[in-house]
Order: C-alpha cells, then structure tokens, then sequence
C-alpha cells in the first residue's frame, strides 16, 4: 500500500478538475492505497478534504506520492511539491491566457499569468512523471522542458455514467419540449469561452433559419467577471433575443442531464480549452456538435462533430440548419461521436490508461 497525496487549489462539485481528482481517487483507493484530498478551497461534503499544507506532513518518505493538478497559479500548492521527498506525478489541465481577463478581473489576470510562469518552477521540481489532458496541453509542459520520455498525455475522468445512469429533471424536460429547436452551450460563463461568438452565431440562426428557436446558456456565473456577462446580455439586448436565451447558472446533474437531452446541438464557440468536458458529455448523450476549431476543441471532438476552423455565425447557423434538415447527418455525427466516447473516453478505458502511464513511469502503484 502506497500513500497518496492528491493536491488541487479548488475542490468543488461539478467542476472538470475536481471530477478528476475525484475518480484518480476512487481508481487508487480500490487498488488499496491509502489516498487523501488536499485543496484550499473545497465544497464537496461526500469526502474528507484537508488543507493543502497538511500534505507536506502526509507526504513523508521517499515511497509516498504526490499528484498534483496544475490549472492555475498557486503558490502554496508549488511550496508543496518543492517540498515533497517522495514521488511527484504533474496532471497538468491547461492554464487559460491572462489576455483574457485583461480588463475584467485582475486578480483572475493575475493568478494565469503565475500559473503559466510557474511550469517552468514546476519542471524544476523534476517531477517523476507528467499527464496532460490532451497533446495541446502535452506541448506547454514540452516548452516548459519537461522530460519527453515522462511525459504523456491521459485525458482527464469524467462523470459521463453518473449523468448516463441519473434521473433528469422531469420539470425542464416538461417546460421546453414545445417543438421548438433547443440549442445549449456547457461551461462557466468566462471570458475565454467564446460567448459573443455564440449568441451571434445564435441570432444569426435565429433570424435567418428558426424563429423557434432557444438557447441554453448551461454553467455558473461568476460575480467576478461581471462585466463580460453584462456584456453579454446587452448583446442579447441588442439582438432582442432576452426571451429566447437562458442563462441556466449552475445546474445540478438532473438539470444537465435535461438540458442535454432537450438539446438538438451542442454549440462550442470558446477560444481556449485544455480538453474540453462537454464535448465528451455530449457525444455519450448521443448530442450532434456545432464547434469552432480552437486549441483542443478539434483533438477532442476528432471526426465526431462539424468543427469549422472560420469563426463565421453564418457558417454556424447554416451548420446547425443542416443537422436538424437531415436524419442521416445528424445520425451520422451522433453515432461518430458515441463510438468515440466508448473507444476513447469512457472511464473504465481511461483507468486503464491511468494505470498503465503510472507503470511506464516505474511508479509501481
């Protein structure tokens, strides 16, 4: 038996990060070793989580391990690893550009500036083993000057099965399925997801295609990027579309499992992802996917969506226009995109994955 020491700034429900820190969790602690949850920041009540200082006393000999998530700057969680005389595994996720939130929240601006300059300190630490969630990601860690031969990429776990096996919310099933055309986005609403892409690919649908037409803006809002979402409803203002766009906030599983499952398209306009969850979500809920090619949207998406590499609303209207005209595309994409799911991304293969990568690295655990 191993002890584990699993590091992240922020342990919340649903969240991309989180659910993979949970499932590397679960996959180790079945395999017997003793595994602890260490973040600043934690809302998750089904599980023991302690303060991130605490792993420099959990993590004590040469033997114990310690995994530790990159997805922003953090510098007690770099004290961490410094410190750690054991084995160190980097999961790295990404860290979104700070031009992003130039202008809309420095302390945001601020933390993805550190996150990316402190790659360099977290190859310093010489690691013992590197996973990132996709090749995009896998080349920021390579620039940084990780060591090829540790490094790999492993896409993070998902919570597809919960999803799958749950109940929807009866109520949201109920009030949208009126006949009209139900589009949805998944993700928080940030400045690096693409939105005014998205409601003017939207409007544009809208006005030349489907005047019954919705979307679902599905993902927490954050008062610190207040600015971008007011923004963003003056958009809608200006289109006159505040009756035929729903900003969902964050949603429990049961309401995403509705929304998924009212949705006639998934629509994916951000301009910067890691990976990029929803896209994986959709394809097992067997949902038809409109995307914008952008970092590692068209890796994750592969051949199982329409992936457009212009950023032309009217290409996306005709796009989606062209889905819902025709049974053989539409069921075309959606069969592309489960296989994908089952052969690629479904948690049991990933396990494996994981495993197998912790072996390659000599971490016999």
């Amino acid at each position: 038996m191993t002890r584990i020491a699993i590091l992240t700034p922020t342990l919340i429900s649903a969240d991309a990060v989180s659910n993979d820190v949970l499932a590397m969790q679960c996959v180790l602690s079945a395999r017997g070793h003793e595994v602890a949850l260490f973040a600043d920041n934690s809302n998750v009540t089904d599980q023991e989580v302690r303060k991130a200082v605490a792993a420099k006393s959990f993590v004590r000999t040469r033997d114990d391990v310690l995994i530790y998530h990159h997805s922003i700057g953090w510098e007690r969680g770099l004290d961490v690893l410094r410190s750690a005389p054991g084995r160190k595994v980097i999961k790295y996720h990404n860290v979104t550009p700070p031009e992003f939130f130039a202008g809309i929240s420095e302390e945001h601006e601020s933390l993805c500036r550190r996150g990316r300059d402190q790659l360099k300190d977290i190859v310093a630490c010489k690691p013992d083993l590197y996973l990132s969630a996709s090749v995009f990601n896998q080349q920021d860690l390579l620039q940084a000057g990780s060591d090829e031969r540790k490094t790999f990429v492993v896409a993070p776990f998902n919570h597809v099965e919960r999803l799958q096996a749950g109940e929807a919310d009866l109520e949201l099933l109920d009030r949208y399925s009126d006949g009209g055309i139900n589009l949805i986005t998944v993700g928080g609403v940030r400045p690096n997801k693409g939105h005014a892409a998205l409601i003017e690919a939207f409007a544009t649908y809208y006005y030349h295609f489907n005047g019954r037409a919705r979307l679902f803006i599905v993902g927490a809002e954050n008062q610190a990027f207040s600015g971008y979402t007011r923004m963003l409803r003056g958009m809608i203002d200006s289109w006159a579309l505040d009756s035929r766009v729903v900003f969902t906030g964050q949603v429990s599983d049961q309401s995403l499992k509705a929304y998924y499952l009212l949705a006639h398209a998934l629509l994916m306009t951000s301009e910067h992802e890691g990976f990029c969850v929803p896209l994986v979500e959709a394809m097992a809920l067997k949902v038809p996917i409109v995307a914008y090619a952008s970092t590692a949207i068209p890796e994750t998406a592969a051949g199982a969506a329409l992936v457009w590499n212009e950023r032309d609303p009217f290409l996306m209207a005709q796009s989606i226009d062209c889905l819902l005209m025709s049974d053989d595309t539409r069921m075309a994409l959606t069969t592309r995109g489960y296989d994908r799911y089952e052969q690629v991304f479904s948690n049991h293969l990933l396990e494996r994955q994981f495993l197998d990568t912790l072996v390659r690295a000599g971490l016999q655990i």
